[in-house]
């Protein structure tokens, strides 16, 4: 196809053609003889040359967190016996103006690297590609335009701040409250459970009766596996939050289901627009919390009211935080009634000197359950300061033991309650 340069290129053939006539100038027929003939081989160039190379493109991560480094990786390899001309790669970026790169010619065989860094300033899906292969003549006139790779996608999953889980509470789920596992027998071998085979397990564990009749291979489980559990309730509603507002909930929310996840407790993610993730734990679970997380955008549809009832029926203890920024005081007493459903409920509130310098904070209301994050207490040195293991029991005494070593001794017995902020005794 005609660059810009060819079309005026091309105009100016014609122009001069017509004048020529009109005046009857040789030299007019004869300017505007070259530049077709100029314009005709450029095309032909662009046509007919055959292009052998090979190129491929890599993300590396796929998937990042917000402020962490990624990277576009081009590979180019010419598979021709010629030398190949100078060829533009042009990748588009969402949100961006795209990368242009130039390669210069390339004997046979040769291989050239390239690569960009990608903007992850921001959560979000971020498309890159497709990839094309720009090929022009050496007057820049034509331009031919191939297709080299597809489209590949970024994860930009929120910003994560390092902080410490919630404290354990008790529930109505024996796997999903006590801090310790059930004891069933007086010995360390209490029989629990049957489950399939994983790599890792010990082969002396394997029942064999059970094994030869469902066919798979199944191991003895000994001891009741135990879990915490944590339901993370998101406010995304458009009503009450700001595309600022909506960062930091978000940003937040990412850091709670961090913390629970990295203790390996069952985690919950619930927003207000309808999506529930169900309780799970590992890895994979994670994962798709934080894909959700990244591309989720404020809502006009969400239904508060609906979504608080329905996770308060399907509540099966643990501990319940919610994360808001504007949310009024209605809703804030509505989430003080659930304590009778959760072991403890615990609001996370933005204030908005947090996305607004302009706004004085406002003065703390010293609510019980409400953790306000203003824009002189960042969430993460507000949340350790009210999570923090040192905060939830007793400063320990150290003694020595036998050997000499220094050891803590069994802490008391005593949970922590995010409303009162006070101790209180295990029931």
């Amino acid at each position: 196809m005609l660059t810009r340069q060819g079309m005026w290129a091309a105009t100016g053939a014609i122009i001069c053609v017509l004048a020529g006539r009109l005046f009857g100038s040789l030299e007019l027929y004869l300017l505007g003889g070259v530049l077709g003939m100029l314009v005709l081989s450029a095309l032909a160039y662009t046509t007919f040359v055959r292009l052998r190379i090979d190129v491929t493109r890599e993300l590396h991560p796929p998937r990042v967190h917000a402020g962490s480094p990624s990277r576009v990786d081009l590979r180019v390899e010419n598979l021709g016996r010629r030398r190949s001309p100078v060829l533009g790669l042009r990748d588009a970026v969402s949100g961006t103006r795209g990368a242009n790169l130039l390669v210069g010619p390339l004997a046979p065989g040769a291989v050239v690297r390239a690569a960009y860094r990608l903007p992850t300033e921001r959560r979000g899906i971020l498309q890159v590609g497709p990839l094309e292969v720009l090929l022009g003549d050496p007057f820049g006139l034509t331009r031919l335009t191939m297709r080299a790779s597809g489209i590949s996608e970024l994860t930009v999953y929120p910003r994560v701040d390092d902080i410490a889980p919630i404290p354990q509470t008790t529930g109505n789920d024996p796997m999903a409250g006590a801090e310790h596992p059930n004891a069933l027998g007086r010995t360390g071998d209490d029989f629990y459970a049957l489950r399939q085979y994983v790599v890792g397990d010990d082969l002396r564990r394997v029942h064999w009766p059970s094994t030869a009749r469902l066919d798979e291979l199944m191991v003895r489980q000994d001891e009741l596996p135990w879990q915490g559990r944590a339901t993370v309730l998101v406010d995304v509603r458009a009503a009450t939050n700001t595309p600022e507002s909506l960062e930091l909930v978000i940003s937040a929310a990412a850091s709670i289901v961090t913390a629970s996840a990295r203790r390996q407790d069952l985690v919950r993610l619930i927003t207000t627009d309808g999506h529930d993730t169900g309780f799970a734990a590992g890895h994979a679970h994670v994962e798709a919390i934080m894909e959700h997380l990244a591309a989720v955008e404020a809502s006009h549809d969400a239904a508060f009211r609906r979504v608080v009832d329905r996770a308060a029926r399907s509540s099966t203890g643990g501990a319940l935080i919610v994360v808001a920024a504007l949310m009024p005081p209605s809703e804030i007493d509505r989430m003080h009634r659930l304590r009778k459903r959760f072991g403890s409920v615990t609001v996370v509130l933005f204030d908005r000197s947090t996305w607004d310098a302009s706004v004085v904070p406002e003065p703390d209301s010293n609510r019980d359950g409400v953790l306000r994050i203003t824009g002189d207490l960042p969430f993460a040195t507000a949340w350790n300061r009210a999570m923090r293991p040192s905060r939830v029991v007793a400063g320990w005494k150290r003694i020595a033991d036998p050997r000499g070593a220094w050891v803590p001794p069994e802490p008391p017995r005593h949970e922590f309650d995010p409303f009162s902020r006070k101790l209180r005794a295990r029931q």
